[in-house]
């Protein structure tokens, strides 16, 4: 069975090469039979040349393509170098190398998608906005595949070659989510098991500015609603622009039978408006969760 470990990198020169040292002692110290491959998403450090010293297989982006791309190409590369087993582990040094063969084991007792959850671990550090942007991921995650899922987000996972080649990722916004429900509507089989999450050296560059980390959490949040449980989605929203204009005609039907609409043509025009949106916005979740099927 052959391993290979990614570690998708940008600008990460101060850690990448204490990760792959300690990626390379657990993988020796277990006789696993493995690669490590590091995707640099156009660094502008020495990245690059402190992971091909350490002994890892570069592959190098032109340009920074973000966390989604990068993934997608480590999947690539892995399959390429003929991969059986993928393990996926981020280049900051915040989850710990020696705890790869646990997912291993995983894998080997017959689970196609192990994830490492830190919530179920140890978390030595998290600031609050990513705590909480993590939990309310994991809990839309959970209510779309209907099994508990503790932390969606988690950068250290383990895969096989056939949930590799048969899940393709198509989305650049949530492709850590649609990983995992992709695999549950596979029937793939999936555990979480418990893992350490250290405190970053650095400052984190996801939540620099807190109010733009949130706002993109929650539009991330709506769009894997909106992906995976659009009739849900669009009647939700459908209905309460409906619902508007039911009360607004409850109100016309009112002053009907009291001191009349004459002077209300305006308002009527508006309610038949919000009615006519609130209607056709149901129907696109009818057609929009048969397209999905």
């Amino acid at each position: 069975m052959k391993i290979v470990v990614t570690i998708p990198a940008y600008n990460e020169e101060k850690t990448i090469g204490i990760v792959i040292a300690k990626i390379k002692e657990a993988m020796e110290s277990n006789r696993y039979s493995y690669e490590i491959l590091v995707v640099d998403d156009g660094s502008k450090d020495k990245t690059k040349e402190i992971a091909k010293k350490a002994g890892a297989v570069v592959y190098s982006h032109p340009k920074n393509y973000g966390l989604a791309e990068t993934f997608k190409t480590e999947i690539k590369k892995s399959l390429e170098m003929g991969a059986d087993v993928i393990v996926h582990i981020d280049a900051d040094n915040q989850y710990q190398p020696v705890e790869i063969p646990k997912l291993i084991k995983e894998i080997n007792n017959g689970y196609d998608l192990v994830l490492g959850s830190r919530f179920k671990g140890k978390i030595e550090s998290m600031p609050l906005i990513k705590r909480l942007g993590n939990k309310a991921f994991s809990k839309a995650i959970s209510n779309v595949t209907r099994i508990k899922i503790s932390d969606a987000q988690t950068g250290f996972r383990a895969f096989t070659r056939e949930v590799a080649e048969k899940i393709k990722i198509t989305s650049n916004h949530t492709y850590t989510q649609e990983q995992i429900i992709r695999a549950i509507r596979e029937k793939f089989k999936i555990k979480e098991i418990p893992v350490y999450f250290a405190k970053r050296a650095d400052k984190s560059r996801l939540i620099s500015n807190p109010f733009r980390y949130a706002a993109r959490a929650w539009i991330n949040i709506i769009r894997i609603y909106r992906d995976y449980e659009p009739l849900k989605f669009f009647c939700i929203f459908g209905t309460l622009i409906f619902g508007i204009g039911s009360i607004i005609g409850i109100y016309l039907v009112y002053l009907h039978f009291t001191s009349g609409i004459i002077g209300h043509f305006a308002l009527m025009m508006f309610d038949v408006l919000i009615l006519s949106i609130g209607l056709q916005i149901i129907i696109f979740g009818f057609i929009a969760d048969m397209l999905r099927k």
